[in-house]
C-alpha cells in the first residue's frame, strides 16, 4: 500500500520506480509529480518487473503477510527473468513488524494464514539484504524464520532533526497526529484531557488527522475551548504545528491483528523536538524510555495517560536537548542507502 510517506521518501532518496497496488488513507496524489510511479495488480506488477531488467528490487517485509503473495510473485518474476538474462536481481526489504500474525477463528482463515506464511518464508529465504528498523522486529524475525540467508542489519527508525534552530521553550501544547481510530488511542486521550487540565490549566490540545472518529473529536472541541481540531491538514501545517508543540501524544492500543510498529507521528514529533508520550507498543519504546520520554503500558487508563501528558508538558528540557539525541542521518534514509548500496538512478524498484 502506498502512502504519503512513501512519496516523500521517493523525492528525497535515491531515484527509484514505485509499483503499488492500493493507496492508503493518507495518500497525497499531489506528491506524484516527478516520480516514476505505477499502479498495478499482482500479475501485471510481476510482468512489469520481469521486463524491466531491474537491478535491485525492494519488496514489502515478509511478515506483512497480506502482501506475501504479491512479493513472492514479484521475486519469482525477477528470478526467472534474471536467469534468462544471466544477470541476477538483488532483492531487499525493510522490516519493522513486531506482531506475529494471529490465528483466525475460522478454518478458512487458518488455512489462508498458513498459506500466506509459507509464501512469507519464500520471500524471506530469497532476500539478499534485510534492514530492521527496530530490535523488537529483528527478534521477532529471528523467532519466526531463524537466521535466514540474507545479510541483515539494524538501523533504528529514528529521524534526524528537521528544526535545528529552535527557541529554548514552548507553550504547553500537546499534539495528537494520526488516524482518528481507537487503535491510535484518540478516545483515551480525549477521556484523559480533562484530567490533564486539572494539573495544567494552561494546557492546550491540538488534534490533527482524519478518520472514523472525527465526530468524537468535534464533540470534544464543542465542549472544551482548550482543544483545537485540524482535519486532514497539509504537510506544511503539520510540520509547523509540531514545531510549536511541547509534546506529541500517541497512546497506541494493540488490536488482535495490529500493533504499533514504530509510529510515523512519533518519528515526526521527535524530529520536531517534541517530548513523546506513547505506550509500550511501539518498537521504539526502549529507546524512548532511555531518552526520558513518557511511556505508559498499553492497557493504561485515562488517569495514567493524563499524568504522563502533564509530565511531558512540564518537562524542563528544551527542544534542542531532545534533538541532540537523534542521529545525524534519518534512520529510514540510512537503511535505504544500505539496502540499495547508493546505486545510480533508474536501477531500482520499490514494490508496495
Amino acid at each position: 500500500m502506498a502512502r504519503t510517506a512513501h512519496l516523500e521518501r521517493a523525492h528525497e532518496f535515491s531515484p527509484a520506480s514505485i509499483v503499488y497496488r492500493k493507496k492508503r488513507y493518507d495518500y497525497d496524489p499531489g506528491l506524484e509529480a516527478g516520480l516514476d510511479i505505477v499502479r498495478a495488480g499482482d500479475v501485471r506488477a510481476a510482468l512489469l518487473l520481469a521486463r524491466s531488467g531491474v537491478e535491485t528490487l525492494e519488496v514489502n517485509e515478509p511478515l506483512m503477510i497480506s502482501a506475501a503473495a504479491r512479493s513472492a510473485l514479484a521475486i519469482a518474476a525477477v528470478r526467472v527473468a534474471g536467469a534468462l538474462r544471466r544477470r541476477r536481481t538483488t532483492v531487499v526489504s525493510y522490516a519493522i513488524e513486531n506482531l506475529y500474525p494471529p490465528v483466525p477463528a475460522s478454518l478458512k482463515g487458518r488455512v489462508g494464514r498458513r498459506a500466506r506464511l509459507v509464501l512469507a518464508r519464500f520471500v524471506h529465504a530469497n532476500l539478499d539484504r534485510l534492514a530492521f528498523g527496530t530490535d523488537v522486529s529483528r527478534e521477532l524475525y529471528r523467532r519466526v524464520f531463524g537466521s535466514g540467508g540474507a545479510t541483515a542489519t539494524t538501523i533504528p527508525a529514528l529521524p534526524s532533526a528537521v528544526h535545528p534552530a529552535l527557541t529554548p521553550g514552548r507553550p504547553p501544547i500537546a499534539a495528537f497526529l494520526g488516524a482518528f481510530e481507537e487503535r491510535k488511542g484518540l478516545p483515551l486521550l480525549l477521556a484523559a484531557w480533562p484530567l490533564v487540565r486539572e494539573r495544567r490549566p494552561d494546557a492546550r490540545l491540538l488534534v490533527m488527522g482524519k478518520g472514523a472518529l472525527e465526530v468524537l473529536a468535534r464533540e470534544a472541541v464543542a465542549i472544551d475551548a482548550s482543544i483545537e481540531l485540524l482535519v486532514d491538514p497539509s504537510r506544511d501545517t503539520i510540520s509547523g504545528a509540531l514545531a510549536g508543540a511541547k509534546a506529541l501524544v500517541l497512546p497506541s492500543q494493540r488490536r488482535p491483528r495490529w500493533r504499533e510498529q514504530v509510529g510515523l507521528p512519533i518519528v515526526e514529533g521527535l524530529a520536531a523536538g517534541c517530548v513523546v508520550v506513547t505506550t509500550s507498543e511501539t518498537g521504539l519504546a526502549d529507546w524512548l524510555t532511555e531518552e526520558g520520554h513518557y511511556i505508559i503500558p498499553a492497557d493504561a487508563d485515562a488517569a495514567t495517560l493524563a499524568e504522563a501528558v502533564a509530565g511531558a508538558l512540564s518537562d524542563r528540557r528544551a527542544p534542542a536537548d531532545l534533538l541532540a539525541a537523534l542521529p545525524a542521518t534519518d534512520g529510514r534514509r540510512a537503511a535505504d542507502d544500505w539496502l540499495f548500496g547508493r546505486r545510480p538512478a533508474h536501477d531500482s524498484v520499490t514494490a508496495t
